[in-house]
């Protein structure tokens, strides 16, 4: 199991309040400048789209966003567990499920709140709707209200219309059991199935299995009032009704002798060992329950060594998660122009991820989980973060919807299709998520040595609690407790550990270092008291060069360069020793190195192939094949400067020392990172646009960035500091506790 995460209230309100409220927004993929550019969005240009699609509405998908475009819609009467909150109080959870959309599968989404119990105004509100979008997924709506809303919509409106809770669950745990039956070696027309839980998820799930081969007589349905067999008047309705079976048994206890499928979508407790240990040989267990399962894995397999289990939660094996399938089949269905997403598309939905948990798992994702994956019992159902679902999901979804008739536009070349899918995906996503599961399985001793910041608190905080390692904070523990209290996080006191020069037992070891390493550059005793008991920065840098942790985070509230000239009293941070620094900056989808932007001011040649070796290595530990640009504001040799000539020399120095990874200069930024310039220079070593830039002073480097930051939106990760025999990171002054965390991440992951 991995180690669970605290969310606390504070945390999760100031997510959705900070930078701005909510979770998402949106921005214009057209120019919008100049009076041209007006005149082409609206009027009068505007009018020729118009006509067209007046003329042939098929072209709405050709001039408008409609086909990228799904509403997600709710009128809040099942909110997640919470029950009937009301439309307003859904919209956070209808948000997050239009930026599910958009990070797993690049849908546009659009989340519609519907201020309505009654069925027919819902109906027709959405109906009214269905000019505007490509698709609709129906959320968080109350049985059985849910089932005659979807049903009317399917019939009545020609676009796919798809309730997640009930068909998103039945997909994915058509596609768990699949490869448990698998591994049990049996068939979908010969288990024994007891499904807990008659409502809407419960019977999509039934019913796409049987629409799989599950037979009718096979398959039990359990409500809080028992079985639902034939005859049976009490609690009943039409959906329950469609799935009575023909049987004698009255108990989910009695179901489960002999059964070989359990499914629950019920309530925490709902099965006891002693029913799982009155199931079939090899039983298969899907307790969907959230948040806690009907039995846990640790419950069934304590009775039943046998049992391959699988549940919600995302802390056991086997997740059953919804966003393996709704982001996927959307995406397959908008790409077919599709009038609906029907059984045929869910089937091939679940048999190909089905197919996929099959496969060798990429090392990035094993990375990311901290543990190797492979199929078998713990590992039916592929993990959300597989990057292959993007490229592997749709086109079989897309494939089923044009064997059925319900592709508009049917896709021709499917090998191009694929190929397009995968640069949908922002790669970004993946380094990010590949760091944070490094750095928790290092479990990393954090020191933020600015703990009278209330940022760097807020941060320090964060990282303990999201379960990556202990955080060790400089500071006073009474300025401590009251800065906390401020940000309204006094528990978080006792968790935290406070050190300052007071309460450390070191401190005499520390300034006897210290003073042997300064007392030929002019400090005496007095001077190396000062600085090891009084300056933090010190402070945390000899803690850190003593062992005393692991990693150490600084900089949030003082220049770079102040931080710089701290550190190297204990370290040699310096470009003597190597040292450089190396910025990220990650922007629409692509991550691109600057080098150096924190330690050479003048670089010359050597110097800097000494920071492209450097930013290799960041690169390489990020995940990344590097290519290195030295850039200027000439290409090739011209125009011709002696200011150039250092970014010309340095691939020289390259050459001779024979590094392993791509180079190329000197050469304007252009043609460093758009693949067209490049072409024009086809005798160039780079076989794709450059990730490192390097340039030729710092003073070039931080106008890069702060131009990127500020004009383009970019977000900045570092400087990453590297070249030293220790963890550190300076963050900027500007940071943020999001920035705060990310640096204290690679600090964790000894990034550089």
């Amino acid at each position: 199991m991995t180690r669970k995460n605290r969310i606390t209230s504070e945390e999760a309100l100031a997510f959705h309040l900070e930078p701005t409220p909510g979770k998402f927004e949106i921005s214009a993929t057209v120019p919008m400048t100049t009076q041209r550019d007006l005149s082409l969005a609206y009027s009068p240009g505007v009018a020729v789209p118009c006509e067209a699609i007046a003329e042939n509405p098929e072209t709405a998908y050709d001039y408008t966003n409609k086909g990228n475009l799904v509403a997600v819609i709710s009128n809040g009467t099942a909110v997640l567990g919470l029950g009937n909150l009301g439309a307003l109080a859904s919209k956070p959870v209808m948000e997050g499920k239009a930026v599910l959309f958009k990070r797993f599968a690049d849908v546009n989404s659009i989340d519609i709140e519907l201020d309505t119990e009654d069925t027919e105004a819902f109906i027709n509100a959405c109906k009214l709707m269905g000019p505007t979008f490509g698709g609709i997924n129906l959320e968080d709506i109350k049985a059985p209200e849910c089932f005659i809303i979807e049903q009317r919509l399917k019939e009545e409106m020609d676009i796919p219309v798809f309730h997640d809770d009930q068909h998103g669950t039945a997909v994915i745990c058509a596609a768990g059991l699949i490869n448990a039956l698998h591994l049990s070696g049996k068939k979908i027309e010969d288990v024994r199935i007891v499904l807990n839980g008659a409502g809407a998820a419960g019977i999509a799930c039934l019913e796409l299995l049987k629409s799989m081969g599950a037979r009718h007589d096979n398959c039990i349905m359990c409500d809080t009032k028992g079985v639902i067999y034939q005859g049976r008047t009490e609690g009943m309705n039409q959906w329950k009704s469609a799935h009575a079976a023909n049987t004698e048994l009255r108990t989910l206890e009695e179901a489960m002798k002999g059964a070989d499928v359990f499914l629950g979508v019920s309530v925490k407790g709902a099965v006891t060992p002693t029913m799982v240990a009155s199931m079939a040989d090899n039983p298969v267990i899907f307790a969907m329950a959230n948040p806690d399962p009907e039995i846990t894995p640790e419950e069934a397999h304590e009775v039943r060594m046998d049992a391959i289990v699988a549940t919600g939660r995302s802390d056991y094996p086997n997740q059953v998660n919804n966003v393996l399938g709704f982001p996927y089949l959307f995406r397959g269905a908008l790409d077919i122009h599709a009038r609906a997403i029907n059984d045929e598309m869910k089937i091939a939905c679940a048999h190909a991820l089905a197919q996929l948990a099959r496969e060798d798992v990429p090392d990035e994702v094993a990375l990311a989980y901290g543990r190797t994956l492979s199929f078998g019992r713990d590992y039916i159902i592929p993990t959300p973060f597989d990057p292959r679902l993007i490229h592997r999901i749709p086109p079989a979804v897309a494939k089923a919807g044009m064997d059925t008739g319900a592709a508009r536009r049917p896709i021709i070349d499917m090998d191009a299709y694929e190929l397009g899918l995968k640069s949908r995906m922002d790669p970004t996503a993946s380094i990010l998520r590949g760091i944070n599961a490094r750095a928790r399985a290092n479990q990393a001793r954090m020191i933020f040595a600015e703990g009278d910041d209330p940022k760097v608190l807020r941060a320090a905080v964060m990282y303990q609690r999201a379960g990556l390692g202990k955080s060790l904070v400089v500071g006073r523990e009474d300025d401590v407790r009251a800065k906390l209290e401020e940000a309204g996080m006094a528990d978080a006191v006792r968790e935290l550990e406070v050190v300052n020069a007071a309460n450390t037992q070191h401190l005499e070891t520390y300034k006897d270092f210290l003073y042997g390493r300064l007392q030929r550059k002019g400090f005496d005793r007095k001077d190396i008291h000062r600085l090891a008991s009084r300056d933090r920065h010190v402070f945390a840098a000899l803690m850190l060069a003593h062992g005393h942790g692991d990693g150490l985070v600084t900089g949030a509230t003082r220049k770079s360069a102040h931080v710089l000239e701290r550190l190297n009293h204990v370290f040699d941070a310096n470009a003597e020793a190597g040292a450089a620094g190396i910025t990220a900056l990650l922007h629409k989808g692509r991550i691109v190195f600057i080098a150096d932007t924190l330690v050479h001011e003048w670089p010359d040649e050597n110097d800097l192939a000494n920071i492209a070796e450097s930013g290799a290595r960041v690169a390489r530990h990020l995940g990344l094949e590097p290519r290195v640009a030295f850039v200027s504001f000439s290409t090739f040799g011209y125009p011709v400067s002696e200011r150039a000539e250092k970014m010309h020399l340095a691939p020289e120095v390259l050459d001779r020392r024979g590094v392993d990874f791509e180079y190329e200069g000197e050469m304007t930024v252009d043609v460093a990172l758009n693949a067209a310039s490049q072409a024009n220079y086809p005798f160039s070593r780079l076989t794709g646009p450059a990730n490192i830039l390097v340039v030729p002073a710092r003073h070039s480097a931080s106008i890069s960035v702060k131009l990127m930051q500020e004009m383009a939106g970019a977000t900045v990760i570092g400087p990453i500091l590297t070249g030293l025999d220790k963890s550190i990171q300076i963050c900027s002054s500007t940071s943020t506790a999001n920035d705060i965390l990310n640096m204290a991440i690679l600090a964790a992951c000894k990034v550089g």
